[in-house]
């Protein structure tokens, strides 16, 4: 049913990709969008995001 399939990373422009087994991970979890970045890509999103929340939370804490 699910095929490999060749994506583009929006923020690094590389190819990857797409395995038939994450596709079918997906359609289980009912995401129904394919991913637009590159593995590197959403693991550095993820702590650029981590560090920013970090660094919010503390701010935040700091104000009580």
């Amino acid at each position: 049913m699910y095929q490999d399939k060749t994506l583009v990373c929006k923020d690094c422009g590389a190819e990857f990709v797409w395995t038939a087994g994450e596709q079918e991970f997906y359609a289980q979890k009912g995401f129904q969008n394919a991913p637009v970045r590159c593995k590197a890509c959403r693991d550095a999103k993820k702590q650029r995001n981590n560090q920013f929340n970090s660094r919010r939370g503390r701010a935040a804490g700091a104000n009580k």
